[in-house]
């Protein structure tokens, strides 16, 4: 394959993307709206088509003009989009679907591809535009995903956890950093040991053109770190990453209903074990990068942005009162 459509491109993982595949020497074209700021604009290598993929006669004038050998859809949050892509690049190479570690509907330590059931969707899930639907919404993509591979597409999808790393306007992780290297005491929820599977950006980005090259139409691939660490190790990596020593308090439901706190107030806090087995992308060759420098790089991003993740969590000053709390204890 020499040529790639990446449908999206310039926001977080396709942006990535993006770089991944120009380090792979392919000829990219990205499509989308333009709302958000394009960081290859003045990137001769990278050409633009602009229009919005929910259209689907934009979609197909963007087939037309580019023919690609893959397309890589990063933008697809309802079913009708993926039925749409697959039908207008039936005859591409690969196309690879953006799914998410959502679409799974069974809590079960870890979740597999070919194992684990997927949520179901009904008509109104698959139109709907609210959190609470997310995960039907990629499971029945995930299901057109499949349909279309059965029709003789080349069709995959690749489901990553919550994603970080440099560009990620989420801010969850920018949060944690944020407290860690603002102040010397950092509450963490409950006793630090939640396990919630994340997975580094770069390495979805390079997951996505792995399973273009090597995958197996109609597969789908978890996509994660490949070393799980804990709530409270993650602190302790960022705080490496910072150079910094910072004091970890452990907080419980009954001290933070002292301000008003649940433990979910936390961002990447989950009370049940979220874990992908990346057993079957590890097979077709790839590889993660090491969690030190993943988060070294993270680190590093979020020191040269204005990101304070502010929005995802509780204030500080909730956490001064838990905190003298907790110190008369």
């Amino acid at each position: 394959m020499d040529s790639a459509l990446v449908i999206g491109g310039t926001r977080f993982i396709g942006r990535h993307l993006v770089d991944d595949l120009l380090d792979h020497e392919y000829d990219v074209t990205i499509f989308n709206r333009g709302t958000s700021e394009n960081p290859f604009a003045d990137d001769d290598r990278v050409d633009r088509v602009e229009g919005d993929r929910t259209n689907d006669t934009a979609l197909e004038a963007a087939a037309t003009t580019v023919d690609p050998d893959a397309v890589f859809d990063c933008v697809a949050y309802h079913p009708k989009d993926v039925r749409a892509a697959t039908r207008l690049f039936d005859d591409c190479e690969a196309y690879v679907y953006v799914s998410s570690g959502a679409a799974y509907d069974r809590e079960e330590i870890p979740k597999r591809e070919d194992e684990t059931p997927l949520h179901a969707c009904t008509a109104e899930q698959a139109t709907d535009d609210s959190f609470e639907t997310y995960g039907n919404r990629k499971a029945e993509g995930d299901r057109a995903v499949f349909a279309a591979a059965e029709d003789g597409v080349r069709a995959m999808a690749v489901r990553p956890p919550i994603v970080y790393g440099p560009h990620d306007y989420t801010e969850r992780l920018d949060w944690w950093i944020d407290r860690i290297h603002r102040f010397d005491r950092v509450v963490v929820p409950g006793d630090g040991t939640n396990l919630r599977h994340r997975v580094y950006v770069e390495d979805v980005a390079s997951a996505l053109r792995v399973v273009a090259e090597r995958g197996a139409a109609g597969e789908a691939y978890n996509v994660g770190d490949r070393r799980l660490v804990t709530l409270e190790e993650m602190v302790e990596l960022i705080a490496d990453a910072l150079d910094t020593d910072v004091d970890v308090v452990h907080a419980g439901p009954r001290e933070l209903a002292a301000s008003d706190i649940d433990l979910d107030d936390y961002p990447l806090y989950r009370e049940y074990p979220h874990v992908l087995s990346t057993a079957k992308l590890a097979a077709l060759g790839w590889e993660s990068t090491p969690i030190e420098d993943a988060m070294a790089r993270s680190v590093d991003d979020h020191l040269e942005s204005d990101r304070d993740g502010d929005e995802n969590g509780p204030d500080r000053e909730g956490e001064e009162r838990v905190l003298s709390i907790l110190d008369t204890l």
